[in-house]
């Protein structure tokens, strides 16, 4: 609790930069989920310099066509359910996991050979 209302003190002292860090976190942590879980790369073979990377475009910005035509699929209807579903206080939660697993989307998509 004590580190979810510090992270919630940063945003509201530096709104920009947080949600800058925390989309970059989110991307690598898709890239993390994307090797271990989906490619079952295992850890002395996870590419390191690919996380990064997903790192830096989560923190910068991502637009590829047919990720961009699928984020259409996913997002509005997350958000109608969160707007209508989901309590106030839960609804941050909810999108940061779909979130997640939108990134390990991402990454898997990025680096497919």
């Amino acid at each position: 609790m004590a580190l979810w209302r510090a992270y919630q003190r940063a945003l509201a002292a530096h709104p920009w930069k947080v949600q800058v860090l925390t989309a970059g976190s989110l991307m690598g942590l898709g890239d993390i989920i994307s090797q271990q879980l989906v490619e079952r790369r295992g850890l002395q073979k996870h590419q390191r310099g690919r996380t990064l990377t997903m790192v830096l475009l989560g923190c910068g910005f991502v637009d590829y066509p047919d990720a961009l035509i699928t984020n259409y699929y996913l997002w509005p209807a997350v958000q109608l359910a969160n707007f209508y579903l989901v309590p106030l206080h839960y609804r941050l939660a909810v999108v940061q996991c779909v979130a997640v697993i939108w990134n390990s989307y991402l990454s898997w998509k990025a680096h497919r050979l």
